[in-house]
This record gives structure tokens, sequence and C-alpha cells, in this order.
């Protein structure tokens, strides 16, 4: 019983680390994502504002919807191309 709960919390540890991996790697996008908008903003400005609100307006998640996962994409895209 000791071995199969030693086991687990290795399975455990090793998935918290490969999650704090992918938390890195979304961070570092983010980053550059920002980055390139604020560059790329400069020039362009008004029209791709205007159409990344057109796309956020398609994928926000429905009212009556409880998928907690689309919601918090939802936000995070919209934070990221509209506050840089």
């Amino acid at each position: 019983m000791k071995n199969f709960i030693a086991e687990l919390l290795v399975k455990l540890a090793e998935k918290e680390d490969e999650a704090n991996a992918l938390r890195i790697q979304v961070d570092a996008l983010e980053v550059v994502v920002t980055t390139l908008l604020q560059h790329v903003q400069q020039g362009s400005g008004p029209a791709l504002e205007d159409e990344i609100a057109e796309t956020l307006n398609k994928l926000a998640p429905a009212e009556h919807a409880s998928d907690h996962n689309s919601e918090l994409l939802y936000n995070h895209v919209k934070r990221l191309f509209l506050h840089p």
C-alpha cells in the first residue's frame, strides 16, 4: 500500500512539473504576442482593434453556458489583444 501511495505521489509531482512548464511557455508566448501587437498597432491601430473585437464577439461564451475554460480563454484573449 505504501508503494502504491508513493507511486501516486511521484506521478502527481511529474504532472505538476509538466503543468508548470506549460504555464511558463504560455507566459513566454504572451510576452511575445503582446510585444508584436504593440508594434503592429502603431501602424494599423484602429483597423486591427476592430477586427480583434469582432472576432472576440464571435468567441464570447454564451451567457447560459457554464464552460469555465471557454470563459477563461475568452477573457485572456481579450486582455491580451485589447489591453496589451
